[in-house]
């Protein structure tokens, strides 16, 4: 993404790789639960289905998340493909994770909404290949309860484990190549959602 591109991103906007039904978005986990969904298609009995689960389409965020794959519980980076009607459902059932006046009647009517909702919102800034911030926004979507079981029974239609990619591309970062490792990224495109999704989302 040139400068001029980036300038001209708006700041909420939700990019991903997609195909015309499925939606890819990135985790992080400790090798036993990370080699074992994507070996198997599916997340482990070990995978806590009562904790919120944070899905994030940037892959360059989750790599600012998981530093490259080196924190400590995120060594396995994987790449979870899934359906874009689940993606879609979850968008239709979040909340903001945070208030914002003039969305929000008031405080109590937005943590009201939060407390019912499965699903919630956070625009964190985008990263680019140094993992620096980026004027525009990056969607991350917490996933609890049934949005969480939703997500681990139905929406998934296949797990990759890319942290051989990621290592590769940190590894060219550190080289300073970043033509070369802009070139290994993830094509992320502008998802096409309609407005009314969203209406509710931007902060």
């Amino acid at each position: 993404m040139n400068d001029q591109s980036v300038e001209s991103e708006p700041k909420f906007r939700i990019r991903a790789r997609h195909t015309d039904s499925t939606v890819t978005v990135y985790q992080a986990y400790r090798p036993e639960i990370g080699a074992a969904a994507a070996g198997t298609g599916r997340f482990p009995a070990s995978w806590k289905r009562d904790r919120m689960t944070w899905i994030k389409p940037s892959f360059l965020w989750m790599m600012y998340r998981c530093g490259w794959g080196t924190k400590e519980g995120q060594e396995t980076v994987l790449a979870v493909e899934i359906a874009r009607d689940g993606f879609e459902w979850a968008l239709r059932h979040s909340c903001l994770s945070h208030y914002v006046s003039g969305l929000h009647e008031n405080q109590a009517a937005w943590k009201r909404e939060l407390r019912q909702s499965p699903a919630r919102v956070q625009w964190d800034p985008e990263r680019d290949l140094r993992l620096n911030p980026l004027p525009h926004r990056s969607l991350q979507l917490g996933l609890a309860g049934e949005a969480a079981a939703r997500y681990a029974d139905e929406w998934i239609v296949g797990i990759e484990d890319v942290t051989p990619l990621a290592t590769e591309i940190h590894a060219l970062v550190r080289a300073g190549d970043l033509d070369r490792a802009a070139e290994l990224l993830p094509e992320e495109r502008p998802y096409p959602v309609a407005d009314e999704l969203l209406a509710h989302l931007r902060a």
